[in-house]
């Protein structure tokens, strides 16, 4: 037998046919099976979408998880892109576009996520949106600087009706929990200020901070973490039906005579349409990430009033709340 005619016989001897019988069926079962796709994801980096700017709560609460969330996918990386402006339409239509393939998650934030939707034409919907896991539940707080007359919500009140409109009061944008509070103590109180809305917490804060703006209504986790880190400023009231372990000496606005109760979400969600097997690895993968104790112990250490909700109680609360603001809007339209 000579060399060249060796490949010849192994070609077609009964060997090689079920070599190549194998081969093939390997590759039919890699290329159809769920398990295979499962552990190629996550294959690249998946980006987190930030619809705030860079040092607000959402911004500090998703750069602190997204480490924890890689390590309960095992592998790839969560890269937090800010998406700012539009009171958060820029950001949750950018999560909305995306494809659904499991690369792009972001924060959807509420009352913003709903109240957008009922004041305009937005360039995104919720059932577009796939809810996963909420994370935190913030309530909002009226802070001023430490050198403001105020040490009180009767204080603001009492010269909102001597001077009207000229209490300028900071948001983080049009139909945002921190504009919906301030127009609620108008109504109750009867009195006029002023509304400036800004892109996102951190620039909302720095106004009045610089005594661009009188009042920054705010999150309560953005309060206490100003005056942990010695800004001088001071919270005059929590906007939730009971006071908070972190504030314990804060009253409520409901203390004070105003039943106002302003809490803002804050959970990640994904474009409609996630393959299953994806959207199972990111739910659990973030779930376990918001439970890790380490985790845990920095959001307090950060004053981040954590909720951990799933993705059917999740969907329901934002329904629920679609149904409450769009009431809301029928009786006090915000814009």
């Amino acid at each position: 037998m000579t060399a060249a005619s060796l490949p010849q016989r192994m070609a077609g001897g009964p060997a090689a046919s079920f070599l190549i019988a194998a081969l093939a069926t390997l590759m039919l079962w890699l290329a159809g099976s769920p398990a295979a796709v499962q552990a190629a994801y996550p294959e690249k980096p998946i980006t987190m979408v930030v619809a705030y700017g860079a040092g607000g709560s959402t911004d500090v609460t998703a750069r602190m998880l997204a480490p924890y969330i890689e390590r309960y996918l095992g592998g790839g990386r969560i890269v937090v892109l800010n998406r700012p402006g539009a009171g958060g339409e820029i950001g949750f239509a950018a999560i909305a576009d995306a494809a659904p393939d499991g690369y792009t998650i972001g924060f959807i934030n509420t009352p913003n996520l709903i109240t957008i939707l009922i004041e305009r034409q937005a360039r995104y919907a919720l059932d577009r949106l796939d809810p996963l896991v909420n994370i935190v539940d913030d309530p909002g707080v009226m802070t001023v600087r430490a050198d403001s007359p105020f040490r009180s919500v009767a204080d603001v009140v009492e010269f909102a009706k001597g001077n009207p409109g000229a209490l300028t009061v900071g948001s983080t944008g049009v139909g945002s929990d921190d504009h919906l509070a301030m127009l609620l103590l108008e109504r109750q109180a009867g009195v006029k200020m002023t509304h400036v809305p800004f892109a996102g917490s951190a620039e909302n804060y720095r106004a009045m901070l610089g005594s661009h703006t009188r009042i920054c209504d705010q999150n309560l986790g953005e309060g206490l973490r100003g005056i942990a880190g010695g800004d001088p400023v001071r919270m005059l009231g929590v906007m939730s039906r009971s006071r908070w372990d972190m504030a314990p000496d804060l009253p409520t606005f409901r203390e004070q005579g105003y039943a106002i109760d302003m809490v803002s979400m804050r959970g990640i969600g994904a474009p409609k349409g996630l393959p299953p097997d994806i959207r199972r690895t990111l739910i659990e993968a973030i779930t376990k990430a918001a439970m890790d104790p380490e985790f845990q112990a920095k959001a307090r250490e950060t004053f981040q009033p954590l909720r951990i909700v799933g993705p059917d109680a999740f969907a329901a609360e934002l329904k629920q709340l679609d149904g409450e603001f769009r009431a809301l809007w029928t009786d006090m339209p915000w814009k």
